[in-house]
């Protein structure tokens, strides 16, 4: 009889076993915090050192706003409407205005570019145009300078729309006028009515010219009461959070650097 072959060693040798367990455990883990704590310590210093220098070096910003009332009338229905909408003079500011301004003041000042921008906005339910610029202090008259030339290119766009609505009352004016004086000398039935019509007209349209109003200035680079931007406590804690992370990251690759080089060692023996 053949004897059956002989069963192969399932069990492999403790050596074949163990020879790519590559597995950590969390003591190991703890054992490598405790053994680099001084390096972890140095890191997290200087970490938090560089972010408190940052935060320091950091130049409080704040936001300057200026805002200009559009030209507006009442109309007849007794509401205040503007002459223009907010709507399209604010992309006419962003768009005409913002640009040239300061290339200009850019070129007067020997500036390569602004340490701010300058936005255009609408309050909501206002007929307002909102310049808004976040700088420090030390910028607050080139802040200034810049809003005022963009408003004074606004109101004198806003001075040709006024003129033009107030000419094309006063014509209205004047014909309603004619029409009432006609009516008046009208032997017509009909006179009466129409001389009512008349005169409601007129004093529509001289009160449209009375409560005529141009674009002014109501508000002119103020600076907020807060200042805005990066907190410093803000940074010195993300510094904080970072410094913990990379204490406890640099740790790990000192050990991971510290078993290399003693395998590069033995295998030199």
């Amino acid at each position: 009889m053949t004897q059956p072959p002989a069963q192969q060693n399932q069990n492999p040798t403790p050596e074949r076993r163990y020879e790519h367990d590559d597995e950590i455990s969390l003591v190991d883990l703890a054992v490598i915090l405790i053994r680099r704590w001084k390096a972890m310590a140095v890191i997290f210093v200087v970490v938090v050192a560089l972010a408190v220098v940052f935060a320091l070096m950091q130049a409080a910003r704040y936001q300057y706003t200026s805002l200009y009332s559009v030209a507006e009338y009442t109309n007849s229905n007794g509401q205040r409407v503007a002459i223009e909408s907010p709507a399209s003079v604010v992309a006419k500011t962003e768009n005409l205005y913002l640009g040239p301004e300061t290339r200009k003041l850019l070129e007067e000042k020997g500036l390569q570019s602004l340490p701010f921008k300058v936005e255009a906005s609408n309050p909501s339910n206002t007929l307002l145009l909102q310049l808004s610029s976040d700088a420090t202090q030390n910028n607050q008259k080139l802040v200034a300078t810049l809003h005022q030339h963009v408003i004074d290119r606004l109101q004198e766009d806003q001075a040709e729309l006024v003129e033009s609505r107030k000419a094309s009352l006063e014509r209205q004016l004047d014909s309603a006028k004619q029409a009432l004086e006609s009516a008046r000398q009208s032997s017509s039935p009909s006179a009466a009515e129409l001389i009512a019509t008349y005169y409601s007209r007129v004093s529509d349209l001289e009160g449209q010219l009375n409560e005529l109003r141009e674009g002014e200035i109501t508000q002119h680079a103020v600076q907020s009461l807060e200042p805005t931007g990066s907190n410093k406590k803000l940074i010195i804690a993300l510094g904080t959070v970072l410094g913990g992370m990379l204490a406890i990251m640099g740790a790990f690759l000192m050990q991971f650097i510290g078993l290399i080089c003693q395998h590069m060692r033995r295998n030199a023996e």
